[in-house]
């Protein structure tokens, strides 16, 4: 394949994982409308990890810090989102064809694992206690994220 042609591809997928984590927003947001379930700070809770182990500072004291964790958490899943839509556009790029379900259910898988395995690797949260709840909170949302991703990505990708 063209460079040119994969770098085509790579972008379609982060645009599709765009997509994807609007999707996978959007599924959350109405299952807390819903459920009258709270939001979850684990991604805040994993910045602050990330941060201590790397031994980085999040500049600021009071507010205006617990502000930017609470942006920078999110912004770490949209990264996720757009990274793993990029991955998913450089495999189609590269001739991987798999049916809708399957390549919705394996990007929406890697997605999840992106997400929560650095959590765990963390000590932020221990996927092996959770409920069947949390795990449907958790696992409804990224097979919406990639059952969309993927099938934005291979409209754009016609």
């Amino acid at each position: 394949m063209p460079p040119r042609t994969l770098i085509s591809a790579i972008a379609a997928g982060a645009a599709a994982g765009a997509a994807g984590t609007t999707a996978l927003n959007a599924a959350t947001y109405l299952d807390m409308s819903i459920r009258g379930r709270p939001t979850s700070d684990t991604p805040e809770k994993t910045v602050e990890a990330l941060a201590d182990k790397a031994g980085a500072h999040i500049p600021g004291e009071g507010d205006t810090r617990d502000n930017r964790v609470a942006g920078l958490g999110p912004l770490s899943g949209v990264l996720t989102g757009v990274g793993i839509g990029a991955l998913a556009g450089a495999l189609r790029g590269l001739g991987l064809r798999l049916p809708l379900p399957l390549a919705g259910l394996l990007v929406g898988g890697a997605a999840m694992a992106g997400a929560d395995i650095p959590m765990a690797a963390l000590g932020v949260t221990d996927p092996r206690s959770w409920p069947p709840s949390s795990w449907a909170a958790d696992g409804v949302p990224h097979l919406v994220y990639g059952l969309v991703t993927v099938g934005v990505l291979r409209g754009l990708m016609r």
